[in-house]
């Protein structure tokens, strides 16, 4: 059971059952926070959630004024429960779903030209792969001037300052949990 913590449906719970033991959903209290932190940024804003999982994140986005958000889950059965969550709320049409894994959907989006505003992602704890798609972000072009990506990880995982052009702009610690802003240099 998750809670929408913000805007016109707070309060709600949504309810889902994840089938994989994988599957981590960013918490009310980081959720929270990190809406805390974008509050100026959020209206209007073209939204990645990479590693969208329950779709917690994207759904909040939405509920606090994103234009659209794109979610990014590779599992098939997720995306689906996604879709479901996103038909209840009547909010399909302020969003897109792509089941893709991040390395494979951050080639596609540059090949399309796509930009985000804000770029969340929250790939498995315990593996490199923040790194690598933090790396791959950073020598891509899906970062819109002025936009910030916001990566969340565990907090014995120490990120560097810099991936390509993105560079490290504050830590925040909840808990084990680091939400680590970078921004885009020229």
């Amino acid at each position: 059971m998750m809670r929408i913590s913000s805007g016109a449906i707070k309060s709600r719970k949504v309810k889902f059952t994840p089938h994989q033991k994988t599957l981590r959903p960013t918490t009310g209290k980081v959720r929270e926070a990190v809406f805390d932190i974008l509050r100026s940024r959020i209206s209007g804003a073209q939204f990645l959630d990479l590693y969208a999982g329950t779709g917690a994140v994207g759904l909040e986005a939405l509920n606090q004024g994103a234009s659209e958000v794109v979610f990014v889950e590779a599992d098939i059965n997720q995306s689906g429960k996604i879709k479901q969550l996103l038909e209840k709320r009547n909010a399909v049409q302020q969003a897109r779903i792509i089941t893709k894994k991040a390395s494979a959907f951050i080639k596609w989006a540059e090949l399309q030209n796509l930009a985000f505003d804000i770029i969340f992602l929250d790939p498995p704890y315990h593996t490199d792969e923040i790194v690598h798609v933090l790396t791959e972000i950073g020598q891509a072009h899906l970062l819109a001037d002025g936009g910030v990506v916001v990566a969340e990880h565990f907090k014995k995982k120490h990120l560097p300052d810099n991936f390509g052009k993105l560079q490290k702009v504050k830590d925040y610690r909840y808990g084990d949990t680091v939400l680590s802003f970078y921004k885009r240099f020229k």
